[in-house]
């Protein structure tokens, strides 16, 4: 790479850790994008400044993208790393037009929900409700539940405390992205299983503020969690993906199979626009499909 292009992407990298305040894990991936994407100019067009980096050059940066088996969705990626960065040459004057204005990027795939059906979701949990020999099977048994009851993230649960908890009103208050406070229902038999694991913690392991804890009374976190969620649903056969955004799938999708209204599901899950939630009507319409081929006399 020539040594010109190095100093611009430091640049914009050190706005995007002081200024925007992004993760090192997003500013390693931007980097990681931008060091690629000049690599290639580099290589294919030779010594090139900022200013003369064009449309074409970034469409054949591209086009190797795809050549290189890259999905839709990585390549968008890394393209949105470019229009960051050369918005960010815009702003200060380095450029007067950015090359990203006549870059068409391609349509992602729409990714379905993987989820679990309705009678195996059932016996799973009633298989995990008599398998809590030891502390991790009793955890694993009530992150399940209630990650399919609430259809919590992965962070929110984790995170989840006691007075975060109102037992009278049978509902969960929970924190999600953006510091967006949501309340969410629960059912007696939840509560229930909540406050008898309260017991058993509080005697047994720890006294927390927070719900979850470890065998050793830690706080429960992320990798532990998800692990024990990704062996249970081992049980699931018919199951390709196994994670706990598995369990929010599933409760986003048994809900509007049921006839749950799309804003209330929207709601529950605490997503900020109707586009995120309007792919859990698929599996509803290809229900309907379904029982339309079965029950109608001339389908």
């Amino acid at each position: 790479m020539s040594d010109n292009t190095i100093p611009a992407i430091d640049v914009f990298l050190e706005y995007l850790k002081f200024e925007k305040r992004y993760s090192p894990h997003t500013i390693v991936s931007y980097q990681t994008d931008l060091i690629d994407f000049y690599q290639f100019v580099d290589a294919q067009f030779g010594n090139t400044p900022v200013s003369r980096i064009d449309h074409n050059m970034i469409r054949s940066w591209m086009a190797r993208l795809k050549q290189n088996d890259l999905t839709t969705r990585t390549i968008n990626r890394k393209v949105s790393a470019l229009k960051s960065f050369f918005k960010f040459q815009l702003k200060n004057g380095l450029i007067s037009v950015s090359p990203m204005l006549k870059v068409i990027t391609p349509k992602n795939n729409k990714r379905l929900p993987v989820f679990i059906q309705e009678k195996d979701t059932q016996s799973l949990l009633q298989t995990l409700e008599v398998s809590t020999e030891n502390w991790k099977s009793f955890n694993t048994q009530l992150l399940i539940a209630l990650f399919y009851a609430t259809g919590l993230r992965l962070s929110e649960l984790i995170n989840l405390k006691e007075k975060q908890i109102d037992f009278s009103r049978l509902q969960i208050k929970v924190l999600g992205k953006g510091n967006k406070e949501r309340i969410i229902p629960i059912s007696d038999k939840i509560a229930e299983q909540l406050r008898y694991y309260q017991s058993v913690r509080n005697r047994d392991i720890v006294v927390s503020e927070t719900l979850f804890v470890t065998e050793k009374g830690k706080k429960l976190y992320s990798k532990y969690a998800y692990l024990l969620v990704k062996s249970a649903l081992e049980q699931v056969r018919t199951l390709e993906k196994k994670s706990p955004h598995v369990l929010r799938h599933t409760f986003a999708t048994h809900l509007m199979n049921s006839g749950a209204e799309l804003n209330a599901v929207k709601e529950l899950l605490g997503h900020s626009s109707l586009a995120a939630t309007q792919v859990y009507t698929h599996n509803t319409i290809e229900k309907l499909k379904y029982v339309y081929r079965k029950s109608h006399p001339k389908a």
